[in-house]
């Protein structure tokens, strides 16, 4: 995809924050790591970083203060009601998975302008191994693509899935026809960054952004406690430990070409 910069640019993507601490080592973090990077745009899936299911109006200004520019989501983003009246506004910097209801609140995509041109920011959900009704993700990227042929400069899809197997189709199926496809929802972050054949950047799982010694995100006791009686628990989300940062970012040439994706992780 052609961009109007003149200089390299770089695209930073945070996975799942989940959290007070995934919110807290997004500000320890984020802000010292766009200056030594130069990054020059931020995207997020913030749909856990709310008591770890969903978002508030709230926690998405902090996250925008602490210098996130936009936010993907997935199948955790209805958790909180009080959400969906700000997801109806165009300016609220969210988008939900496409692949839902088009009668669902809010935009599947969005093509947002930043000094480099114009970014054109997808979300999807997987339905293998996810209890959602939801249309095939394939065919809502067909139709996503279709109606915005022209109308953007670089391009990012946020695939929110269960299975690894769906996530490097949709990779291989995208690849060439769009610049970045991160996957996202397990929380367990992947070492298949790599740009494919046809100048897609690539990786399956981004990984997690909270506390690091816990199950995706939740006190380690009680998930073993699920697994080992089959009695459903009411999740905590752990809140004591080492913290992790998962990221990738995707460097592009001033042209607009994939240059490369490598993983920008950091432990506190």
């Amino acid at each position: 995809m052609a961009s109007k910069s003149k200089k390299p640019i770089k695209i930073l993507f945070i996975a799942d924050i989940v959290g007070r601490a995934g919110r807290k080592t997004i500000k320890e973090v984020l802000p010292q790591l766009k200056k030594e990077e130069g990054i020059d745009f931020v995207v997020a899936n913030g749909e856990n970083m709310t008591t770890g299911n969903g978002m508030t109006k709230s926690t998405m200004d902090e996250m925008l203060e602490a210098g996130v520019d936009f936010f993907t989501a997935g199948n955790h983003i209805w958790k909180k009601p009080e959400f969906l009246n700000e997801l109806e506004k165009k300016e609220t910097p969210v988008v939900r998975p496409a692949n839902y209801p088009p009668t669902s609140p809010g935009d599947g995509y969005r093509i947002v302008k930043t000094g480099f041109g114009r970014l054109l920011i997808i979300s999807l959900l997987g339905r293998e191994g996810i209890n959602v009704q939801v249309e095939s993700p394939f065919k809502s990227i067909d139709d996503i693509l279709e109606a915005t042929e022209g109308k953007y400069d670089i391009s990012l899809v946020d695939f929110h899935a269960e299975v690894t197997s769906e996530k490097v189709a949709m990779g291989y199926y995208l690849d060439g026809r769009v610049d970045i496809v991160v996957g996202t929802h397990t929380h367990v972050p992947t070492a298949d960054a790599r740009v494919l054949p046809k100048d897609t950047a690539y990786i399956s799982d981004a990984g997690m952004t909270g506390v690091e010694e816990s199950v995706l995100g939740v006190k380690t006791d009680i998930i073993i406690r699920l697994f080992t009686t089959g009695i459903p628990q009411k999740f905590e989300q752990a809140t004591e430990g080492q913290r992790v940062f998962n990221s990738v970012m995707v460097d592009f040439s001033p042209k607009g070409k994939v240059k490369s994706i490598i993983r920008l992780d950091r432990h506190i």
